[in-house]
């Protein structure tokens, strides 16, 4: 799973991808393309954590996230030149991160005004960015057009027609229909606008409190309700000073300023829900590990996750749910108990199992 940190200048887009990596940017863990810089996080997950300790594994291997700290875009030029396109369009979702640390936010009707006009303008950047691709291919469609009348290009044709008529309205392509071969035959354009979006509130330590009311607080019901599209919110500072203390420390840290969790983990639960993605878990003694799945994902398909070799020689999955093994304490008691169940390869694995998987390989 790829994210993309992306943003105008200034709104601590750089300070969210150390926060989720808990890596200095300079450090020589990171790659780098030109000025972007890119990271892995891992996934907090409490249910790996206790099941680790039940395990005592050589091994525990969370789940991760690949960031991507996008060169921030100059706000106000609209021509797109200053967009890193390259790396955009490898990502599976965008984190838009936008600053209001620096507003005076005693006045909600202005935040509310400013917070709009942000959200607004980077939308727009996406849009005319996937206007100007839809345009010269169409350019291009027209003469191949005129030389052959190709039933196949004449419904590419109208599908783009259809895009553009969308984006013209200021309107992101995430939030227009299409059918499953629609979708299958825009994927190769990788349109920004169709990307499943997360805006990231920046805010000062003193709004901590509004982190979990930020709908009513700024009036974003009208954003948060668009499809594939969330709200989530940091105090940046907060979070950057997190980074240095011991996870004990945090817990403290966080209660003092009303928080009940750290930025992180309620970033990483939105990019979850946006990507509808889930996570299973296989367990031992060598090791515990978290693996990710697109949600519905059947057991043949999540036991390929793993490793293409136990998918082709799929027999049975026994599974069971994390915290029922938490409480049986092994899986052999799970299994003789009958909470253990065994499901074939059309079963459709569910957040939170608990998965070995029987094969031949």
């Amino acid at each position: 799973m790829k994210a993309g940190i992306i943003g105008f200048s200034g709104v601590g887009k750089t300070t969210l991808f150390k926060i989720l990596t808990k890596t200095d940017i300079s450090s020589s863990q990171f790659s780098r393309r030109k000025d972007t810089a890119i990271g892995i996080a891992s996934v907090p997950d409490q249910r790996l954590d206790e099941l680790s300790i039940l395990f005592k594994p050589k091994k525990t291997t969370y789940a991760t996230v690949e960031y991507v700290d996008i060169p921030a875009i100059n706000k106000g030029i609209k021509k797109n030149q200053d967009l890193d396109l390259e790396n955009l369009r490898t990502v599976d979702v965008l984190l838009h991160v936008i600053g209001l640390f620096n507003i005076d936010l005693s006045e909600p009707n202005y935040a509310t005004e400013y917070l709009r006009n942000e959200l607004t303008d980077f939308e727009l950047e996406l849009i005319l960015c996937d206007l100007s691709i839809i345009e010269k291919r169409l350019e291009k469609l027209d003469k191949e057009l005129k030389k052959l009348k190709d039933p196949d290009l004449k419904m590419e044709e109208s599908l783009l027609q259809k895009c553009r008529i969308w984006l013209e309205e200021e309107k992101p392509l995430r939030s227009l229909d299409f059918s499953q071969l629609e979708q299958k035959r825009l994927r190769g354009f990788t349109f920004l606008s169709q990307k499943p979006m997360l805006h990231v509130l920046n805010l000062p330590d003193e709004s901590s409190s509004q982190i979990y009311h930020l709908n009513e607080t700024y009036q974003l019901q009208e954003i948060t309700e668009q499809a594939h599209v969330e709200i989530s919110g940091i105090c940046g500072k907060l979070e950057a000073e997190m980074t240095e203390l011991s996870d004990q420390e945090v817990t403290a840290f966080l209660s003092n300023f009303g928080l009940l969790e750290s930025g992180l983990i309620r970033i990483i639960k939105k990019t979850y829900q946006l990507l509808g993605m889930i996570s299973f878990f296989t367990v031992g003694e060598d090791e515990c590990r978290a693996w990710t799945i697109q949600h519905n994902t059947s057991a043949l398909k999540a036991a390929g996750a793993i490793h293409s070799d136990i998918e082709r020689c799929f027999i049975r999955a026994e599974v069971v749910r994390w915290n029922i093994l938490l409480e049986t304490r092994s899986l052999f008691v799970a299994r003789q108990k009958g909470l253990m169940k065994l499901e074939g390869k059309n079963y459709t694995v569910q957040d939170g199992d608990t998965i070995n998987f029987r094969h031949s390989a």
